[in-house]
């Protein structure tokens, strides 16, 4: 397995992002605050973490849904999943979103999301008249049918 360094700069008191497991792809990440936010349904916020990172180039930082979070309290990441680039350097901020029909309260260090650190390419465009052939075609939304 892969393994990269990543600078952080942690100005919470909630312990840096971890790994659940051994085999996890993402990071639990905590949320940083003053005093417990309740969101009410449909309601959404922007949640401080106190965590500043420095990717190397050729790299981002996803910020996805935990399942048990969404599952049990209808809690989820509006922009999912959200991008932190490379030369951002500013603190990770999460939108959280109520999508239960209770209010729901986030408490200070509550693991709110998690961080997915992943390569990505660069792209070049390449104008041309025509795509080459392939199976799929221009099939779209549901073209491969229902069963």
């Amino acid at each position: 397995m892969e393994k990269i360094e990543v600078k952080i700069v942690n100005r919470s008191t909630n312990p840096l992002p971890a790994y659940s497991t051994e085999q996890s792809a993402g990071m639990d990440l905590r949320a940083w605050l003053q005093e417990p936010v309740t969101l009410q349904p449909l309601q959404r916020a922007l949640i401080p973490t106190g965590v500043y990172i420095e990717l190397p180039a050729g790299y981002e930082c996803q910020i996805r849904p935990r399942s048990g979070l969404a599952l049990k309290r209808g809690l989820t990441v509006l922009n999912t999943p959200g991008t932190i680039d490379a030369d951002y350097r500013g603190e990770v901020g999460v939108i959280v979103v109520n999508l239960s029909s209770e209010p729901q309260t986030i408490e200070n260090g509550e693991r709110i999301c998690q961080m997915v650190v992943a390569r990505h390419a660069t792209v070049e465009w390449v104008c041309v008249e025509h795509l080459a052939d392939s199976e799929r075609g221009a099939g779209g939304f549901g073209h491969t049918g229902v069963k």
